[in-house]
């Protein structure tokens, strides 16, 4: 008799406590998920953080930098005063020095951070360029003196990478903000068009640039012909003119 008092009490104590062990139980697994949840937002967010940095260093190294010292080793070619030459070529190894440590940072931070799987275009072609630069870097320390019989060659090899290598450059820098948005699902619409304008700028000012001494020297040589026809035919007599008259250049 007492142990069915017994039982009946326990079964009566199990039957009050069940629904406040359940309902803990419950608060623990719904604790956990949002834990979890809360976690990943945070990884999330750091590895959107990750790669937005990324890309505005690689933008700053081969969108912006390395444009700009070969726009001012472009220049120098044009320019006859001896302290403006040294300007621009120290503006032309400062640019491409800050941006191959740009580029370095850039890549060093996507092999630790990212999943380089190099399954893609962008990474395929940041690893290529990634060790082009560095090979032009070295090329440029090791140039030949000017006047030697090596310094032609040399000239045209680091003229035609660094060119290919900006070229790539660009290319890679959009194939990223398409990497971007598959992997954030966010617009690079705005970004795209940004980055589009600046190159035309830069790729306008770099054909602007060569031809504006031959510009200049059009206008000079037009005045010149036009005043002399003009002094000419007002000083000179029909005879005079016709033993003086410019020969028309090919």
């Amino acid at each position: 008799m007492r142990s069915l008092q017994k039982l009946g009490f326990f079964c009566i104590l199990l039957f009050l406590v069940s629904p406040v062990l359940s309902s803990s139980s419950q608060e623990h697994v719904k604790g956990a998920s949002k834990h979890k949840e809360n976690i990943h937002k945070m990884i999330s967010h750091k590895l959107s953080f990750e790669i937005t940095l990324h890309g505005f260093l690689l933008w700053a190294s081969m969108g912006f930098l390395m444009p700009v010292g070969l726009l001012a080793i472009r220049m120098s070619h044009k320019v006859e005063c001896r302290r403006r030459l040294r300007i621009l070529f120290y503006v032309h190894a400062l640019s491409e020095t800050l941006s191959l440590l740009l580029s370095t940072a850039g890549a060093v931070m996507s092999f630790r951070n990212f999943n380089n799987s190099f399954n893609n275009k962008h990474q395929r072609l940041g690893v290529g360029l990634y060790g082009l630069i560095w090979l032009q870097a070295l090329i440029g320390i090791v140039r030949p003196q000017r006047g030697s019989k090596g310094r032609s060659m040399w000239f045209l090899g680091h003229w035609i990478l660094g060119t290919a290598i900006s070229l790539l450059g660009v290319l890679n820098i959009y194939t990223g903000l398409q990497a971007y948005h598959e992997k954030t699902s966010k617009s690079i619409r705005g970004w795209t068009i940004i980055f589009t304008v600046q190159v035309c700028f830069f790729t306008f000012f770099y054909l602007f640039q060569d031809k504006w001494v031959y510009i200049k020297k059009q206008g000079v040589v037009l005045a010149n012909e036009s005043k002399r026809s003009t002094i000419d035919q007002v000083v000179l007599p029909r005879e005079k003119q016709k033993e003086v008259a410019p020969v028309e250049s090919c």
